[in-house]
């Protein structure tokens, strides 16, 4: 799970993550995030482990000593840098999904994304488009595809949904993307 260290404007981005946690519990889903205690993240881990979901954080040591990191986990992984986190998450987990957030959100976003494309995992990514967030970042997207920058089957790997549980039925039920062809545009 990717989301913000900030919670943004109104409490529909809170809601909705609270929402997230109580579907993945009761579907009995772990939770594997950046460990961190504020923002979304905040509200995401303390929803989950309210509802007696397991919580898997993992934090660069850097915001360990920020004492910006859940101390309540269930787990906590300590690793140096920001590409070791995206690395072990990756690893610990077998879909993705962006709440809103950041530049950090996004990058972790599209990492998993760009793997996915390259084949080095073929786990499913999507966003959860509360309060429509990621409306403009999907008709981006669409745009990319339109001007021939980005594949439609890349572009098809994006699930997006503004309910939690359509949201992971989706990524348990799609079949997994495939990597890319290596095709570009131009040789159509």
């Amino acid at each position: 799970m990717f989301c913000g260290s900030n919670t943004g404007n109104g409490d529909v981005y809170s809601a909705a993550a609270r929402a997230l946690a109580a579907a993945m519990v009761r579907r009995g889903l772990r939770l594997v995030y950046g460990g961190g205690s504020i923002g979304l993240m905040g509200v995401l881990g303390d929803a989950v482990l309210a509802a007696g979901g397991h919580v898997i954080g993992v934090t660069p040591r850097r915001l360990l000593e920020r004492e910006l990191v859940h101390t309540g986990l269930t787990e906590l992984h300590i690793v140096e840098t920001m590409n070791e986190r995206k690395a072990l998450m990756a690893q610990l987990s077998d879909a993705f999904i962006a709440l809103p957030g950041g530049m950090g959100t996004l990058d972790e976003l599209f990492e998993m994304l760009t793997w996915t494309q390259l084949g080095f995992h073929r786990k499913p990514c999507g966003v959860l488009d509360a309060g429509n967030y990621f409306d403009r970042l999907m008709a981006f997207l669409d745009h990319a595809v339109a001007e021939r920058f980005v594949m439609p089957e890349h572009r098809s790997m994006l699930i997006a949904e503004v309910d939690s549980d359509r949201l992971l039925e989706r990524l348990a039920n799609e079949p997994p993307p495939a990597a890319s062809k290596w095709v570009s545009h131009g040789s159509r």
